[in-house]
């Protein structure tokens, strides 16, 4: 059972993805609000999986995902955007980010998105 640590300044996207996460066997092994509070808890929890907002207060998702894949360079880490945010995705992808799923959050796409990841 893969280990997600899903990162999300709203409450209600950690929610939503905690919800279609959990319903489908994965474990959620932690929440983080910001990037700061996303590095902390990746190396506290060592997860298999991140889902990371891009935008965040204190430390954006890029910023996060940089530090994360410096620590731990097989980081497996899922960007998620709102619409309209293809340049920072492309971003976060040069960053060493694996995928992206797009905000609202389609239960399908985002458990394609985590086996793919996973391999």
């Amino acid at each position: 059972m893969a280990r997600v640590l899903i990162v999300d300044d709203a409450a209600f996207m950690r929610m939503m993805l905690k919800d279609i996460l959990t319903k489908n066997g994965l474990e959620v092994v932690g929440e983080a609000v910001n990037g700061a509070d996303a590095v902390e808890k990746y190396k506290e929890l060592q997860p298999d999986v991140v889902t990371m907002d891009i935008t965040m207060p204190e430390k954006d998702g890029i910023t996060a995902v940089k530090e994360i894949k410096a620590f731990s360079p097989q980081a497996k880490v899922i960007m998620c955007s709102a619409m309209g945010q293809q340049p920072m995705v492309l971003e976060a992808i040069q960053a060493g980010a694996k995928d992206f799923i797009v905000k609202p959050f389609q239960p399908d796409r985002v458990m394609d998105s985590i086996k793919k990841v996973l391999g």
